[in-house]
């Protein structure tokens, strides 16, 4: 039996090796410069798309460029848009005339601008890509589940060796010698697969905590709301207004047959862009993936992470946008937008 019991600490010795490897990996290392650039980055550090569409939704409601009324329906005062994310507002509208709030902040998490937004986090080490996550998440909790198994089944070449064993002989049981491998394989897999859930990485969360530490009495709703979600907001009707749309459930305004669920069309170049998504939910769900500024939670997916991607803040990862949980939503070649969560807007599980 100790050819077996050696057998047992060369695969899971094997395995956790190679999994401490992944999990290093995925969680890259940050760039030279690598700090938070701005509100938006901010935004999406702390509760993924949700809280970077509320941020916008925000700093254009209190100049007056979009005023947003009962029931959930927003209306264009004034088209000038400051940054992408707020040419994603304008672009959204033109999509869907009726304005109706959730609508506008589906589309909007989903678009370009916003996954641009974590693809550039997770280039500079900041976050980590929802399929970067994946890897180590479903190889931890396997490698768990396997070694967990392996205590019963322990058992049978135990009995076998005392069966086996002559008169006067007490053999050291099976069981105990492969014990040692068997935890800490178990003890990897779990430690692992918690690490890779965290959309916001060491790096990110130390850059976030310096941008909130600068701008900690900034008296724009827009900067509450990136570093606190809505719960920070100073005007009550819109804080309303955002926090029912946010419970509503996740559908996208209504496009043409011809494009993808990914497509985005921007009035102005006159172009359908189409983006897989990858920091976003899908559209049957509730925009978990996304990160919801909901509430003023912190840094998810997905993530919040995370799973549900979007951040309590998603929480990626479900605000419903991916409210208030943390994991993470869809980034695209070159874009991104749970579940805080799976999705991946949600709480963002750092």
């Amino acid at each position: 039996m100790n050819g077996l019991a050696l057998l047992y600490y060369l695969v899971i010795g094997a395995s956790s090796i190679g999994l401490i490897s992944l999990t290093v990996r995925a969680r890259g290392h940050a760039t030279a410069g690598s700090g938070v650039h701005d509100v938006m980055e901010a935004a999406f550090l702390s509760g993924g798309p949700a809280r970077v569409t509320d941020t916008a939704l925000t700093a254009m409601s209190e100049d007056g460029r979009i005023q947003v009324g009962g029931p959930g329906i927003v209306a264009v005062q004034r088209p000038v848009a400051q940054e992408p994310v707020e040419r994603a507002v304008l672009a959204a509208l033109a999509e869907a005339p009726s304005g109706a709030l959730h609508e506008l902040r589906y589309a909007v998490m989903r678009s370009p601008a916003v996954q641009e937004i974590g693809d550039g986090l997770a280039a500079r080490g900041l976050m980590v890509e929802p399929h970067a996550r994946r890897a180590p998440g479903v190889w931890g909790l396997v490698q768990f589940v396997v070694c967990f198994l392996g205590l019963p089944l322990s058992v049978i070449p135990t009995a076998m060796e005392f069966s086996s064993a002559e008169f006067g002989e007490d053999p050291f049981p099976f069981i105990i010698k492969v014990l040692p491998a068997l935890i800490g394989g178990m003890v990897t897999g779990l430690v692992c697969s918690a690490v890779s859930g965290r959309r916001v990485t060491g790096p990110g969360k130390a850059a976030l905590a310096a941008y909130r530490a600068e701008y900690a009495l900034h008296p724009a709703g827009a900067v509450r709301v990136a570093l606190h979600g809505l719960r920070a907001l100073p005007d009550p009707l819109l804080q309303a207004q955002l926090f029912a749309a946010a419970r509503m459930p996740g559908a996208g305004p209504r496009r043409s047959s011809s494009m993808s669920s990914g497509s985005h069309y921007d009035p102005y170049t006159a172009a359908v862009i189409t983006t897989p998504t990858v920091w976003c939910g899908s559209p049957g769900s509730s925009g978990s993936g996304c990160g919801s500024s909901s509430s003023g939670g912190g840094g998810s997916s997905c993530g919040g992470g995370s799973g549900s991607s979007c951040s309590s803040g998603s929480s990626c990862s479900s605000g419903s946008s991916c409210g208030s949980s943390g994991s993470s939503c869809g980034g695209s070649s070159g874009s991104s937008c749970g579940s805080s969560s799976g999705s991946s807007c949600g709480s963002s599980s750092s």
